[in-house]
């Protein structure tokens, strides 16, 4: 029996050509996808070389949306920061005005998406965040002009 190894070095070609291209193409989208949160981060005031750096660009995330700091404990921890991720990219697609059809955008083709709202005409239009938009909150008992906080009304004198 005669054992060749003619054919396994146009194999292991074939795979380096292959692997070689599908991390060619990777990092192409990933500059795409970096370029494009940095210019959303300067949009927003924040420095876009935040972008490069893995956890302060979701803690810039954060700020940008308007949601406390404890928020980034909630982004890294597994199974609970999957949404917590996903709450945090539809807060900033609706700080540039865009719909949740954006954030779906945003999780799964985000090298399309981020350099559309970074080179884009989007605008930031603020935190979008409830507690950034109503720092009294939701709470209706909150809230000095709400319907619970209102100043008593004088005595009634009994009728003669």
């Amino acid at each position: 029996m005669d054992y060749s190894s003619d054919y396994s070095g146009a194999g292991a070609s074939i795979f380096a050509g292959i692997f070689l291209t599908f991390w060619l193409i990777s990092l192409a989208l990933g500059i795409i996808s970096i370029a494009g949160m940095w210019k959303t981060f300067e949009k927003a005031g924040k420095p876009g070389w935040a972008a490069l750096i893995p956890i302060y660009n979701i803690y810039v995330m954060i700020e940008i949306v308007g949601k406390p700091s404890i928020w980034l404990l909630w982004c890294i921890i597994p199974c609970v920061n999957f949404v917590f991720c996903i709450w945090v990219l539809n807060l900033m697609s609706k700080s540039y005005g865009k719909s949740e059809g954006f954030t779906v955008g945003l999780f799964f083709l985000g090298f399309i998406f981020w350099p559309i709202l970074g080179f884009g005409d989007a605008k930031y239009l603020g935190p979008s965040a409830a507690e950034a938009q109503n720092p009294f909150g939701n709470n209706p008992f909150n809230n000095p002009n709400g319907p619970f906080n209102q100043p008593p009304s004088p005595p009634s004198q009994p009728q003669a």
